[in-house]
């Protein structure tokens, strides 16, 4: 399963770390998902991954 959030898509990006020496390396930036479970309209429940920026986003509109 991709590192992906279901509903708005974010996924990891890629920067550098940059020392005080300015030296660059590479890193990856991954976004804070959260497994959070769902019910569907016919009764039954599944398990998707969310970005908790987008939970928060959820419950702010609801």
């Amino acid at each position: 399963m991709s590192r992906k959030c279901f509903l708005s898509g974010k996924g990891p990006m890629v920067g550098n770390n940059v020392s005080h020496a300015n030296n660059k390396t590479k890193k990856r930036l991954l976004p804070n998902l959260r497994r959070v479970k769902i019910k569907l309209e016919d009764g039954t429940s599944v398990r998707i991954k969310v970005a908790a920026s987008t939970l928060r986003t959820m419950k702010k509109h609801s």
